[in-house]
């Protein structure tokens, strides 16, 4: 499939401002008429509509984000080979072949659309229209998340080498001609930040949750999640002590926390991207890729647990996370023994759902409760309070009911990122928890002896394919980036 560069995006962007699978009732505007084509708050939603919609995709949240943080964290290893996005355990990357381009088309999709409405909504509060704060609130908080995620999937972690490239920073729409060039790290980060401050500043009228969209508290998860990662420790940790101290949103009692996944919009959930009919991927959701094999017609097992995080969850055997596992195609016919196929996303381990017709439309939660209290635990650690640190470990250890409490003598980085593997599996974290923390990522290569010549069976943060190619296709469309291809490739 080709890849979308810079040139056909803006394209997209303006022949269709909010069309995506049919969700949105808008007709398409052309080049001529885009400026003109958000009148109305009306008009505003539609276009975050399709924004919502896009992240929904297979070659982002839907999906592909969401396999690439794990798989690539030794947290997933495959059965067998071929059977679907190999590439992310392998790291058989290159800009012509198994580039994973689909992550910068669909980004700056996103990006642009969200550019287009920013502007448009400063050229209806220059003519002295109202209502439109919410919109710009939610475009921006969208487009500081659409750039982290960029930034990290093709830039290098900030705390190693913020003057690297990062992707370029657009934000604007853009002329047909434009050869945007690559920014830096920190540059990319700079305006993270002022987006996601300049959203909060809008959205912090209305601090009430909002299904399906983004909402204050929302922003300032992105903003404790954003600062962690620049080590910026005590504003992570202000973020996520107004998030806690709010109490808008609260924990799940262990014993709730196996039929959480069975709720939409539930009291952990902060950001949730909603699945319906039409967004349901079906064979190509999260959920099936990591079920096991053979359990409905065409399920190949794609990701499995791996050893490591199996025996991190076995430290006790009464985890209530162990709920949503359940025996993968190893031990598939006995029923019994090694439970290394997840289903969060099929809402329980017999396939319920989340109250939709399919078990593949389970919404997909970008940001839970439980990772605020274990960024406040690591920031707190960071900035040298250790009972606190402890104190919001424990919110979240306590769903392994034998389990020594931490405590200020032993409260650690390693025992909070272990935490952090155990309550977000699956979810797209790991990798780049173990890359910002500088720390090496061991992979299960002989639990089925899958061929891997892409990489060594441990590998750390000096290894040049932690960050992907920049495609051939936006090079060759694109020159001005021709010299600042990441190293390696």
């Amino acid at each position: 499939m080709k890849l979308l560069t810079f040139h056909t995006l803006l394209a997209a962007a303006l022949l269709t401002l909010a069309s995506c699978d049919g969700f949105l009732d808008m007709q398409p505007t052309s080049a001529s008429n885009a400026d003109t084509a958000i009148a109305t708050t009306d008009d505003a939603q539609v276009v975050i509509n399709g924004i919502m919609r896009a992240m929904c995709s297979s070659s982002y949240y839907g999906r592909n984000f969401m396999v690439y943080g794990d798989a690539k964290g030794g947290d997933l290893t495959i059965y067998s080979t071929s059977r679907g996005l190999d590439e992310f355990y392998s790291f058989s990357h290159a800009p012509t072949s198994g580039s994973y381009g689909s992550f910068w088309s669909t980004g700056f999709y996103c990006i642009m659309q969200v550019n287009n409405l920013i502007e448009n909504i400063v050229r209806l509060e220059a003519q002295g229209k109202k209502g439109f704060e919410s919109y710009k609130g939610q475009a921006l908080t969208l487009r500081g998340l659409f750039y982290f995620d960029l930034v990290r999937l093709y830039g290098l972690p900030y705390n190693y080498d913020k003057s690297a490239y990062g992707v370029p920073n657009i934000t604007n729409t853009l002329e047909a001609s434009a050869q945007p060039q690559r920014a830096t790290v920190e540059e990319n980060y700079r305006q993270i930040v002022d987006d996601l401050k300049e959203g909060a500043d809008l959205l912090a009228d209305n601090k009430k949750p909002v299904d399906s969209y983004v909402g204050y508290y929302a922003n300032l998860a992105l903003q404790a999640r954003v600062h962690l990662y620049m080590e910026h420790y005590s504003e992570a940790l202000a973020a996520a002590r107004e998030i806690i101290g709010s109490k808008t949103y609260s924990l799940y009692d262990p014993d709730e926390w196996v039929e959480s996944w069975r709720k939409q919009y539930g009291n952990e959930s902060i950001l949730e991207l909603g699945i319906d009919a039409e967004s349901d991927l079906e064979e190509s959701s999260l959920g099936f890729y990591y079920m096991c094999y053979g359990r409905m017609t065409n399920a190949m097992g794609w990701f499995l647990a791996s050893d490591y995080f199996l025996d991190r969850l076995g430290e006790d055997p009464d985890d209530v996370r162990w709920g949503i596992m359940d025996v993968d195609e190893e031990d598939y016919e006995s029923g019994t023994g090694r439970r290394g196929a997840c289903y969060k996303y099929m809402g329980s381990v017999s396939l319920q759902g989340d109250g939709k017709e399919t078990a593949t439309a389970v919404n997909i939660k970008l940001i839970r409760l439980s990772e605020i209290y274990l960024i406040a635990a690591e920031a707190a650690l960071q900035t040298g309070d250790k009972e606190a640190a402890a104190s919001y470990l424990n919110a979240i250890r306590w769903r392994a009911p034998h389990l020594e409490p931490a405590t200020a003598a032993s409260v650690s980085l390693d025992l909070i990122l272990d935490e952090r593997s155990k309550e977000l599996f699956g979810e797209g974290h790991r990798f780049f928890d173990m890359i910002r923390c500088n720390r090496p990522i061991e992979f299960n290569d002989d639990f089925r002896n899958v061929p891997v010549s892409q990489r060594e069976k441990v590998i750390d943060r000096t290894f040049h394919k932690i960050v992907l190619p920049i495609p051939q296709d936006e090079i060759n469309t694109n020159p001005a980036i021709s010299h600042q291809q990441n190293p390696g490739y």
